[in-house]
């Protein structure tokens, strides 16, 4: 889990992916892959072949908040880097790229009658703005507080999402011995702000499947909604979330190739939210696409929560999906 640590522990929001980008980097080249870093920060690592084109893909950021304005008393608003649930942000601690922390506030009587954005600040104790701004700046980028920790057979920690799915690219390349096909990884950036790194990433490979690993909602907490998911049931195969249709050709090569290797899956069906799927498959005249996710609770907060099993059956099924023999020039 020491990786999984050092990858969850960067602060990274989208836009901003340098630190998680230059781990990931460094640990590809570790293994012996050719890569490279795109215009928008997503880093490629290749391994050639002479079978199917299977692009890969795990978004290496994470949700956060940027400074937009200070005030004369030192108290900075901000706008959303992603997905936040804005009940949820009052007394929530925030860290700045520099290392200053903040602890996010309201506007306690507005925001009770209306929780929006504009109704809460970040404080970081200065005593105005001259001070604030020594400290930080519009523009600057922060990331929740959350510490990594392992509880039993779970990990608990912030950016989970989608630190965990990077996590399991890296294992599986790791694991990788034998395949035919021309495998691209894609660790992509600017998925929380709009699936667009791997928009951009997509485009110049054209691949004939492609596969995104990313995390999913659970339906095994108490009041939450309903659907398929466990957390510790193994890994989810995609059938749909609110971007993608997946591709049913990529789901029965997913289930094949779990079915192979004694693997444990579910389905995954989600309605709301979406992941790099969306983005690729509308890539060029359009690419065949699935994916596999992670079961995790408390999705876009601080203390995401996965399965060690569940993890490890994510690599499992990804390194079996790299080595599975993909039809080339399938037609409906």
């Amino acid at each position: 889990m020491e990786l999984l640590k050092k990858l969850t522990e960067a602060a990274a929001p989208s836009g901003r992916e340098a630190a998680v980008r230059d781990i990931i980097a460094e640990e590809c080249r570790r293994m012996g892959y050719e890569v490279s870093i795109d215009a928008l920060g997503s880093v490629t690592a290749h391994r050639e072949g002479s079978g199917a084109k299977l692009m890969l893909a795990a978004h290496m950021d994470e949700i956060g908040v940027i400074a937009t304005y200070i005030d004369d008393n030192g108290f900075i608003r901000f706008g959303a880097l992603g997905g936040l649930y804005k009940k949820e942000l009052h007394k929530r601690r925030v860290i700045f790229s520099n290392g200053t922390v903040g602890v996010i506030a309201a506007e306690e009587e507005e925001f009770e009658k209306k929780p929006e954005l504009s109704r809460l600040y970040i404080d970081i104790g200065a005593a105005d703005k001259s001070e604030a701004q020594k400290r930080v700046k519009a523009g600057d980028t922060a990331v929740f507080e959350g510490a990594f920790c392992v509880s039993g057979d779970t990990v608990i920690s912030k950016a989970l999402d989608n630190r965990a799915g990077c996590y399991i690219l890296l294992k599986a390349m790791e694991k990788l011995q034998s395949s035919k096909n021309d495998l691209y990884f894609v660790f992509t950036s600017q998925e929380e702000v709009g699936l667009r790194g791997a928009r951009a990433a997509a485009y110049p490979l054209m691949p004939d499947y492609a596969i995104a690993i990313d995390v999913t909602d659970t339906g095994d907490t108490p009041s939450c909604p309903l659907m398929e998911v466990r957390m510790g049931k193994g890994a989810a195969i995609k059938h749909m979330d609110h971007s993608v249709m997946c591709d049913i050709n990529v789901i029965n090569s997913l289930k094949a190739a779990a079915d192979q290797n004694g693997i444990a899956v579910q389905s995954e069906i989600m309605t709301d939210g979406g992941t790099d799927a969306g983005a690729i498959a509308l890539t060029g005249g359009g690419v065949r696409t699935g994916g596999i996710s992670l079961p995790v609770r408390y999705i876009h907060s601080p203390s995401e929560m996965a399965s060690i099993h569940d993890i490890n059956a994510c690599i499992e099924l990804t390194a079996a999906a790299c080595s599975y023999e993909w039809k080339k020039g399938l037609s409906l």
